[in-house]
């Protein structure tokens, strides 16, 4: 498949943010036949060939499992919590579907970032999908962006993987974590690399002006900060 121009790549976000970014939905024009495609991998890959190969008979519970994760993208996610709503399984059976599903690239945690200091938060996970089409086909959504309550999260969510995309292909040795403090100042993303910090909060309009929290500037000096906006994603992805 040809390399899209920048200009294809940005065409295209809007229903990426919802379809996703599967190299083969670029065969189908139609948005339905991209939605079909998307559940068929839900339904063979997941829940067949996956849950087979792992001997775990309640797919039910996988499937509730990942939705739960689906509406907390971008917040910290109690195991305690998805087990009780869960009903029926433990923590520690939650914590075991959550690493199969890491290990077959569904779903990724992001730990908080400290250095040692007591009002960081360091103990909770952010759980994201590594493609939003799969993230939307687990919840039944395909709604246009302009109709949805969770565009937030989903622009979050496909710049997390993106990036995450990109530094592996250009071979860069990255940690990425999210920063949060008791006191509610937070970072979506932080980038450790080779000792240097870059500190990321997304947001989808470049209107909004924002700085960066002054926890995180008096903490990491240092570090830089920028805001990643739909006028200038590409240059964090590409």
């Amino acid at each position: 498949m040809p390399l899209e121009s920048y200009l294809d790549t940005k065409g295209k976000l809007n229903e990426r943010l919802v379809y996703g970014s599967y190299p083969e939905l670029e065969i189908y024009s139609d948005l339905n036949e991209k939605a079909n495609y998307l559940e068929g991998i839900v339904n063979s890959y997941l829940l067949k060939d996956i849950l087979e190969f792992e001997g775990i008979r309640k797919a039910d519970k996988i499937i509730n499992l990942l939705r739960l994760i689906a509406f907390q993208i971008g917040k910290e996610v109690n195991m305690e919590e998805i087990a009780s709503n869960l009903k029926g399984i433990s923590r520690n059976t939650v914590e075991r579907y959550l690493d199969i599903l890491s290990k077959v690239f569904i779903v990724y945690n992001v730990r908080g970032f400290s250095r040692n200091l007591r009002k960081e938060i360091t103990k909770s996970s952010r759980w994201y999908f590594y493609d939003n089409g799969i993230r939307n086909a687990i919840i039944q959504n395909y709604n246009a962006l302009e109709l949805r309550g969770d565009k937030g999260a989903l622009w979050e969510n496909y710049l997390m993987a993106e990036r995450i995309k990109y530094n592996a292909y250009s071979k860069n040795k990255v940690s990425y974590y999210f920063w949060r403090t008791y006191d509610q100042q937070e970072l979506d993303l932080v980038e450790e690399q080779s000792g240097a910090l870059r500190g990321y909060e997304f947001k989808w309009s470049p209107r909004k002006k924002t700085k960066p929290p002054g926890g995180w500037v008096n903490s990491y000096p240092e570090a830089s900060f920028e805001v990643i906006h739909n006028n200038n994603y590409l240059e964090f992805i590409s």
